[in-house]
This record gives C-alpha cells, structure tokens and sequence, in this order.
C-alpha cells in the first residue's frame, strides 16, 4: 500500500513543491479520513472549521435554495483537491455541505491543527496558506467567468 506522504504528492500539485521531511510535518497536522459514497461529510451551517485534501474519489459540493430542503450542486471535485478551506481560514460557519458521490479518502486538517502547524513550522503553514489562496483564487475568477457566462 502507498504510504501518506507518497500518495498527497502524487494527487497534490501543493505537496509536490515541498521536500519529504516538509510533507511528513505537515501530515502529522492531519487525520486520515475514508467516508462511505452519500455520507455527508459536513452540513451548511456547521461550525466544524476543517478543510479535506481529497486522494481518492468524488465530493459534491451543495447549497441549499430558497425552496424548503433543496439543494443544487455547485461543486464536485476529486483526487487533488482541496474544500472546505474557508472555514479553515475564517472561523465562519460552513456556507456549503459536502457529500461524499462515491467512497472517498481525504486527509483533514482542523483549525486548531493548522494554528499549531503556523506556530511550530512558519514557513511551512505560510507555503500552505500561499497554496491555499491561490488555488481560491482559482475558484473564485472561474465562478466570476460561470456568473458573467449567464448573462
């Protein structure tokens, strides 16, 4: 079986730039987490504060509409992706719920652990937050393109 911190750098552009000894620290920040395809991972509204770095299998990404208990997708994502990041840099309640579409096998970083990783490796928890806006940015200039494509 591949181990952890080979399988985030093989999925993960991110962990591809750092060094092994800098994957291996950053992992311990982590728990190992496998979810079952239509277990709900997290639900709007919910103040769990964590982000997932997906290795393996699918997520969908929901929010909930104006209709009672209705949800459209607005998201799926795979192996090498990373949600939930916004709670994990804001302290703000869960704007989406995630499912999982089939088994999944993500590695969770907490808020708590991701504070503790800043203090004990600087440089490494500012090489993830640089990661992590950039890959936001990302989503947030193709969400601009989806809005302006509608009109």
């Amino acid at each position: 079986m591949t181990s952890l911190p080979a399988l985030a750098q093989d999925k993960f552009n991110f962990f591809k730039n750092l060094p092994e000894d800098e994957t291996s620290s950053l992992l311990k920040f982590c728990s190992h987490h496998r979810a079952e395809a239509g277990e709900i991972l997290w639900h709007e509204g919910d103040d769990d504060n964590q982000a997932a770095f997906i290795l393996n299998g699918k997520l969908g990404i929901k929010k909930l509409t104006e209709f009672s208990n209705k949800h459209v997708i607005v998201g799926t994502y795979g192996p090498g992706s990373v949600v939930g990041e916004l709670c994990l840099l804001t302290d703000n309640a869960r704007a989406v719920s995630a499912e999982a579409i089939t088994d999944v096998e993500l590695l969770l970083l907490s808020n708590d652990n991701f504070e503790e990783l800043i203090t004990a490796h600087p440089a490494l928890g500012l090489k993830l937050l640089r990661g992590l806006f950039k890959m936001t940015s990302k989503r947030l200039s193709k969400s601009y393109e989806r809005i302006a494509a509608i009109f």
